[in-house]
């Protein structure tokens, strides 16, 4: 490693592999596929309903891509179609109660994952870490244009 930054993307390519459910153990019926529908159910989850359009903005795909996603997530029960409540012309997808239990699972096994490998770790350095992680994700999202919807760090 020539220069810490060298070292940052080594460690944040290996953070993206662990963290791929297939090479870690989950409980049974938890697991969601963490790249499309985790993440797209915990974006419907913090803003609601939301179309296709919203969501091929919201993470910078195209609507073919969003309309599988979407079409296996209908599937799979975790999502319906439903009327724009603000009275627009695209239907936009619910997260339903399914979803929502399984969006729950995922998280849960995901934090007390967490919990473990970080179970050395004082609370401070919990913290900073956080803190840290917090700020490279924003400094992502600002360049991008693309905000992910959170709260403040002291409303959590």
């Amino acid at each position: 490693m020539d220069k810490p930054i060298d070292e940052i993307e080594l460690e944040t390519m290996l953070l993206g592999r662990r963290m791929n459910p297939s090479t870690s153990r989950r409980r049974e019926g938890a697991h969601i596929d963490r790249y499309s529908s985790y993440v797209l159910l915990s974006r419907i989850a913090v803003e609601g309903p939301m179309s296709v359009g919203q969501l091929s903005d919201a993470f910078g795909l195209d609507s073919s891509t969003v309309h599988r996603q979407t079409n296996a997530m209908l599937g799979d029960g975790l999502v319906e179609r439903i009327p724009d409540p603000e009275g627009g012309m695209a239907r936009k997808f619910r997260i339903t109660g399914e979803g929502q239990h399984r969006l729950e699972l995922e998280r849960t096994a995901n934090i007390e994952g967490l919990g473990v490998v970080l179970a050395d770790w004082t609370p401070e350095e919990v913290a900073g870490f956080a803190a840290y992680l917090r700020r490279f994700n924003a400094d992502i999202e600002r360049l991008e244009g693309r905000a992910w919807p959170r709260s403040a760090p002291s409303e959590r």
